[in-house]
């Protein structure tokens, strides 16, 4: 797939650890999956203003040419701090398995083995590779609680402790020695550090004082009170002037209209969407979508006499003006790139293989495209009571306490491939 690169954070041996993955993507005929590293190296740092100043400062590394790398270095230090799905306790994993098979513990050991076996995978890690293919057992945990009830299943959930406990230290040491510090520019990780440091202070700002508005009375003094007025009226005009000066820069939040990046097996697509209401409106006719490979091309068909929906509107005016001037540019927003490559073979593999962002942003493609061309195909195909809608409601609302869907899951990517399939094929190229 050409979907996201994934902070994650690893606990090992030197303690909470951060990178960057990027989950199976597709470039041609060949099929890849990465980590932030070089070589033999997988790159690892201190803290997130490390990992967001490297990504930034450095473009020799395996992931450089994956679809997303330029994404990725124009995310804001706080974007790169890792959820709680992608934060890996690795040291202690044999505590974990020590536990008693709940569904929460059953979750969390399953998301620890499986990012270890992919690092061992493309890491080409030996002692990795053979923990798993030597102990087909450990799949057991994929399959979710039902393998751990009765008596049978707490003996299979003992063995697997035991298995884990004789083995993890040599697990450990492997990842340890490929894990690598790279060097980073110290001033950039101090400019990291600020942006984590302000968006903290803006999201405490964010949270109401209820005991500081308990506390301040209705009087005030008269002569601060005039003062303060004088102070606020100067304030505001200076806000006045920011929001102009935001107005001007932020071009399509004025007009009302999103770029967005699509990426199918046919490539890399650009076009430009807007919602009416509830309802979507792509940059196309008819239900098709027009898609153009590179931002030139659309700004010379955005500049012609072309009828399309979006012509209809009437902020449509101002683009058309832009791009005949080419004062036009196109900044796509991380939740505007879509990336459809790939999911059916994550589907393939079950709900926990899908990468949970990138599968909601395509089922948001879908279904925006679906309603656009007045189709009810896709709606009814993931319904939460089919078992494709199961599957991916289950991808992005992870829930161990919730049943899980049990494989094989060939139907569910048969549907999700033909509902691709009839995407792609009204995402009609145009330059």
């Amino acid at each position: 797939m050409a979907g996201d690169i994934v902070p994650i954070e690893l606990g090992l041996t030197e303690g909470n650890l951060f990178t960057l993955w990027a989950p199976r993507w597709r470039e041609g005929d060949d099929e890849w999956e990465a980590f932030l590293g070089l070589d033999e190296d997988l790159y690892v740092l201190d803290s997130v203003a490390e990992l967001a100043a490297f990504v930034r400062s450095d473009d020799d590394n395996d992931l450089a040419d994956h679809p997303a790398w330029d994404t990725i270095k124009k995310l804001q230090a706080e974007e790169l701090i890792p959820d709680d799905r992608h934060s890996y306790d690795l040291i202690g994993v044999p505590e974990l398995a020590a536990e008693d098979p709940k569904p929460e513990v059953i979750a969390e050991l399953e998301d620890a083995l499986e990012i270890v076996r992919i690092i061992g995978e493309v890491c080409d890690l030996e002692p990795v590779v053979k923990f798993f293919t030597g102990n087909p057992i450990l799949g057991a945990v994929a399959v979710g609680t039902n393998d751990f009830a009765g008596r049978d299943g707490i003996d299979l959930w003992v063995r697997i402790g035991r298995i884990i406990a004789k083995h993890w230290d040599d697990v450990i040491d492997a990842l340890d020695d490929v894990v690598a510090k790279p060097k980073v520019d110290a001033k950039a990780v101090e400019e990291a550090e600020e942006e984590l440091a302000a968006a903290a202070s803006a999201e405490d700002e964010d949270e109401p004082d209820d005991d500081i508005d308990e506390l301040v009375g209705a009087d005030v003094d008269s002569d601060d009170d005039d003062q303060d007025s004088d102070e606020d009226s100067d304030e505001e005009d200076s806000d006045d002037e920011d929001d102009d000066e935001v107005d001007e820069d932020d071009f399509w939040a004025a007009v009302g209209i999103d770029p967005i990046r699509i990426y199918t097996d046919a490539g890399e697509f650009l076009t430009l969407r807007c919602y009416l209401g509830d309802d979507p409106l792509f940059l196309g006719s008819k239900g098709q979508i027009f898609g153009f490979g590179s931002e030139r091309a659309l700004t010379r068909f955005l500049a012609g006499d072309s009828e399309h929906d979006l012509s209809k509107l009437s902020t449509f005016a101002d683009v058309r003006s832009a791009a005949e001037t080419a004062e036009i540019e196109y900044q796509v927003l991380p939740e505007n790139v879509y990336a459809l490559q790939g999911i059916d073979e994550d589907i393939l593999d079950g709900p926990r293989r899908v990468e949970s962002r990138q599968i909601d942003l395509a089922v948001e493609l879908l279904t925006d495209a679906a309603d656009y061309a007045g189709i009810e195909t896709v709606n009814e195909q993931l319904a939460s009571t089919t078992p494709l809608g199961w599957l991916v409601d289950y991808a992005i609302n992870p829930d161990p306490k919730r049943l899980a869907p049990s494989g094989p899951y060939d139907n569910e990517a048969e549907v999700w491939t033909a509902l691709v399939h009839d995407f792609e094929d009204r995402l009609v190229k145009r330059g």
